[in-house]
Order: structure tokens, then C-alpha cells, then sequence
């Protein structure tokens, strides 16, 4: 089983191919020419790069499509009063006494470092489909765990600056 995407990722990725075959797939294969036309090779850095970019940016075609072709896609739908895919939480965090905002994503959209978390870690696996006001056990191994309030929740949604994580 591959990945679990919403439509919206899916519109993201097929953008991103679109984008690769059509712009970026067109410039490499230039600068490859370019490179190739100042004679001799064995020496040729700009020649090697050109098809080191070139290669790139075909093995990460052949990725976003094969990602795309063992998909599930999954609904970003969920109760008004219920945490779900794309909705932003403030949780309470009782063992550090501290509050964060949290945006729950699919797992390729997931950055810690944005405040991004995905469905398919263990906090947010805990905290998708809980509602507001409710305390939820954290598991992260088998001798450790936490427990989150969850404090509120914004359905809103701006995916504009939503990217597909690079690998």
C-alpha cells in the first residue's frame, strides 16, 4: 500500500510533474546541448552537471508518478466539532505546561518544523477525530507516552503555501 493522499495532494503532485516535464525537463536537456557544444567532455564540468540536473529532476518524475500510481486517496473531510485532515489544533501539552498549534496532514506534507504534523505519526494518529475539551493519550513506544488537551480547533483551511515534501 503507497501513500495516503487527499484530492488536494494529488492536484499538488500532478502540478509538480506537469511543471518538471513541461518547464524543467525542457531547460536541463538545453543546458545538456549547451554544455555539449563547448567541445571536449572529459573536462567538461558544465557538461556533467547539466546531466546530473537532468537526471534529478527525471528520477523525481518517476517518483511523484509512481507515488500517484499506488495511492489511496482518503477524504480531507470530517465533523464540524471533530479534529481531521488540514484543520489546525491548539493543544496543551500537560507534561511541559505549554500550548502549540498544530496543522494535521497527510504524510507527505508533514514538516515539525512548520507546525505541519502528519495523520501517520503518533500524534496524529492520537488526536484525528477527537474534539475539543478532550484529553488524549499520547503512545510513543511501548514504555513512553503523554497526554494532550485539545484546546481548539480551526477548520479554515489555506493551502496555498502547502508543499509536497521532497525526498
Amino acid at each position: 500500500m503507497g501513500e495516503r493522499l487527499t484530492r488536494h495532494d494529488v492536484e499538488k503532485i500532478q502540478e509538480e510533474i506537469d511543471y518538471r516535464k513541461l518547464v524543467v525537463r525542457k531547460d536541463a536537456i538545453e543546458a545538456v546541448k549547451e554544455a555539449r557544444a563547448q567541445g571536449d567532455l572529459s573536462e567538461n564540468f558544465e557538461y556533467y552537471a547539466a546531466k546530473k540536473d537532468k537526471r534529478q529532476n527525471d528520477s523525481r518524475i518517476n517518483y511523484l508518478e509512481r507515488m500517484l500510481k499506488n495511492a489511496s486517496i482518503i477524504s480531507d473531510e470530517s465533523k464540524e466539532d471533530e479534529v481531521g485532515i488540514n484543520n489546525t489544533v491548539e493543544l496543551y501539552f500537560e507534561d511541559d505546561d505549554e500550548t502549540q498549534q498544530v496543522k494535521l496532514v497527510t504524510s507527505i506534507r508533514g514538516n515539525s518544523l512548520e507546525g505541519k504534523i502528519s495523520t501517520e505519526s503518533p500524534l496524529g494518529k492520537a488526536i484525528l477525530g477527537h474534539k475539543v475539551g478532550d484529553r488524549v493519550y499520547i503512545k510513543v513506544n511501548e514504555q513512553y507516552g503523554y497526554y494532550v488537551e485539545i484546546r481548539k480547533l480551526d477548520k479554515t483551511t489555506d493551502d496555498s503555501s502547502d508543499k509536497i515534501r521532497s525526498y
